[in-house]
């Protein structure tokens, strides 16, 4: 009898394990799918784009002058400019606290304003970078009026700023912000459907959208964020 009681306890145990077992495997199946759904989805809309060389021959411009960019943090999207003319509209991805302007270190959040490119460096862990001039003088000013920084680090930054040189980012406002691609993990996360916003403040793109961008920039393009 006890034996009975004891198979019949063993066969419950192993019964629950296998049912366990199978849970675990449907669940990560599952999971599995829906990535993938999600990264095909993606990838047919991204066959949609158009080659920065066909926007251009479309704009009807032989060639692109006085190149600029629009950045907009509520539509997710960086226009490229060649003067007042449209060339290309580009996804983007900002950093992790969208709802604030940038204004301290480590917060998370992408400045707004008028900058430009102060440095391109061409091989980076994402792939491309072109660091902005944040802070500015509107930032640098609003951070001494509100007792952010010292007179000496305003003055820093301004020295920094009117010999053109990327403004230092050893304060309490940071720095170090700009426009970069994806690297390591461009395949998915520029397949996903949808805008996931994962930097520290800068402005994401994949790889391949960033290496047109980097054809047609220079050291000192004007970027507004808004």
């Amino acid at each position: 009898m006890e034996n009975d009681i004891e198979k019949y306890s063993d066969n419950s145990i192993l019964s629950e394990k296998f049912n366990l077992l199978k849970n675990v495997i449907f669940t990560i199946i599952t999971i599995t799918l829906f990535l993938i759904g999600i990264v095909l989805y993606g990838m047919i809309l991204n066959l949609r784009d158009v080659p920065l060389s066909e926007s251009i021959i479309k704009s009807g411009l032989g060639n692109l002058e006085n190149v600029n960019l629009v950045i907009d943090k509520k539509l997710f999207t960086l226009y490229l400019y060649s003067d007042t003319t449209l060339i290309k509209k580009y996804r983007v991805s900002f950093g992790k606290n969208l709802r604030d302007k940038k204004k301290l270190l480590n917060d998370g959040a992408t400045p707004v304003g008028v900058y430009s490119i102060c440095e391109i460096i061409p091989n980076h862990k994402y792939h491309k970078f072109f660091r902005l001039n944040y802070p500015n003088e509107s930032d640098a000013t609003d951070a001494l009026r509100n007792g952010q920084i010292t007179q000496n680090e305003f003055k820093l930054l301004m020295d920094n700023l009117q010999n053109g040189k990327c403004p230092t980012h050893r304060t309490s406002l940071g720095g170090y912000i700009g426009i970069h691609g994806i690297g390591r993990f461009n395949f998915f996360l520029k397949n996903l459907p949808f805008v996931f916003n994962w930097t520290n403040g800068s402005i994401a793109l994949n790889d391949e959208h960033i290496d047109e961008i980097f054809s047609v920039i220079s050291k000192g393009t004007k970027v507004v964020i808004k």
